[in-house]
C-alpha cells in the first residue's frame, strides 16, 4: 500500500513539473508575440525614408551576433557535435536569414494588413510539416483550433477602417511573406530536437554568427549607408532600438525556451495574436477605429488557440496507449524518442 502511494505521489510530482515547463513555454510565446506584434507597424514606418528593408534585416543579424557572443560569455561554454552544428546552420538559414529577409522585404511592399493576414498560414504550415517529420497526430479538435483562429484573424483584419491611403498590397510582397511564414515553420520543427540539449544563448549566438556572415557581402554595405545614421529622429531611433533589442534579442532568446516544452504547432498558433496587438496599436495611433467586430475576432483568436494548445500531442496518444496496454512504466523517457533523441519534457 506504502509502495503504491509513493509511485502515485511520484506520477503527480511529474505531472505538475510538466505543467508548470508547459506554463513557462505558453509565457514565453505569448510575450514574444506581443513583441513581434508591436514591431510589425514600427519596421513598417521605418522603410524605406531611414533604412532600406535589407538594411534593416541586417542590423537585425549583426546585432544578434553580437549581443549573442557577448551574453555567452556569462554561461558555460556547450560543445556543439558536428552533426548539431549542421542543424544549426539549416536552422539560422530557415529561421533567421530567410524568415527576416522576405518578412521585411516583403512587409516594405505590402501593407500591415496583408503581412498580418498571411503569417497566419504558419500554425498550419507547423501542423503539416511536423505530421510528416515529426509524426505528430493532426486530430480533429488541432484541425479545428487552427480552422477557428483562421476565421477570426481576416475577420478583425478585413473590418478595419484605416486612415490614410497607403500604398496597394503588392502580390509580391504578399508571397514573400508566404515564404517567410513557410522557412519559420520548417525551422520550428527541425531545430525542435536541438533546442532540448544547448541553452538559447548557444543555439542563438551560431544561427545569428551564420546569419550575419552569409549575408554580409549585400546587407553590410545597405546598413552603413542608412538616413538614419546621419540624421535619424527620436523616434526613429526609438522604433530601431526596439526592433533589435526587443524583437531581435529577446525574442531569440524565448523562442527555443518554449520549444522545449510546446510543440511547433502551438508555437505557431501564437502567430495569431500579432494581427490583434497591431490593429490595437493601429487604433492608438488613429490610422484605425474601434467597431465590435474585434473582440468577437479576438475570441475566435483565443478560442482556436486554446483548442490547438489542448489538443493530443504525439506523446499524449502514445501514453494513452501504453496505459490502456498496462503498462506501468508510461514516464520512461526511452518509450518517447524524437529524431533518435528522448523527449523529457513538453
Amino acid at each position: 500500500m506504502t509502495c503504491l502511494h509513493e509511485e502515485a505521489t511520484q506520477v503527480i510530482k511529474r505531472e505538475l513539473k510538466m505543467n508548470k515547463a508547459k506554463l513557462q513555454g505558453h509565457i514565453a510565446m505569448l510575450f514574444t508575440s506581443l513583441i513581434f506584434g508591436v514591431n510589425i507597424p514600427l519596421s513598417k514606418n521605418l522603410m524605406p525614408d531611414w533604412i532600406s528593408p535589407i538594411g534593416l534585416t541586417y542590423s537585425r543579424f549583426a546585432f544578434g551576433a553580437v549581443a549573442f557572443w557577448v551574453i555567452s560569455l556569462f554561461f558555460k561554454w556547450e560543445k556543439v557535435t558536428r552533426k548539431d552544428m549542421a542543424t544549426l546552420f539549416l536552422g539560422s538559414l530557415l529561421g533567421v536569414g530567410i524568415n527576416q529577409a522576405s518578412f521585411i522585404s516583403g512587409l516594405e511592399r505590402t501593407s500591415v494588413t496583408n503581412a498580418s493576414i498571411v503569417i497566419t498560414v504558419t500554425p498550419i504550415l507547423a501542423m503539416i510539416i511536423s505530421f510528416f517529420i515529426l509524426k505528430e497526430p493532426i486530430t480533429l479538435k488541432k484541425a479545428g483550433g487552427v480552422l477557428i483562429g483562421l476565421i477570426g484573424v481576416p475577420t478583425m483584419i478585413l473590418t478595419s477602417q484605416l486612415a490614410g491611403h497607403g500604398r496597394e498590397a503588392s502580390v509580391i510582397g504578399d508571397m514573400l511573406c508566404v515564404l517567410s511564414s513557410l522557412s519559420y515553420a520548417f525551422f520550428l520543427v527541425l531545430t525542435r530536437g536541438i533546442s532540448k540539449r544547448y541553452s538559447s544563448v548557444t543555439l542563438m549566438k551560431w544561427m545569428f554568427l551564420f546569419s550575419a556572415l552569409m549575408f554580409f557581402p549585400l546587407g553590410s554595405k545597405e546598413l552603413f549607408s542608412a538616413k538614419i545614421f546621419q540624421s535619424g529622429s527620436s523616434v526613429a531611433w526609438g522604433s530601431y532600438l526596439y526592433m533589435l533589442i526587443g524583437a531581435t534579442m529577446i525574442t531569440y532568446l524565448l523562442i527555443p525556451f518554449a520549444q522545449r516544452t510546446i510543440r511547433p504547432t502551438t508555437i505557431g498558433m501564437y502567430n495569431y495574436l500579432q494581427p490583434l496587438v497591431a490593429a490595437f496599436i493601429a487604433i492608438m495611433w488613429g490610422h484605425d477605429t474601434f467597431s465590435w467586430i474585434k473582440p468577437i475576432s479576438a475570441v475566435l483568436i483565443f478560442t482556436g488557440v486554446y483548442f490547438v494548445t489542448t489538443s493530443k500531442s504525439r506523446e499524449d496518444v502514445e501514453r494513452e496507449r501504453l496505459q490502456k496496454s498496462g503498462k506501468t512504466d508510461i514516464d520512461n523517457p526511452e518509450l518517447f524518442p524524437i529524431k533518435g533523441k528522448v523527449i523529457t519534457d513538453r
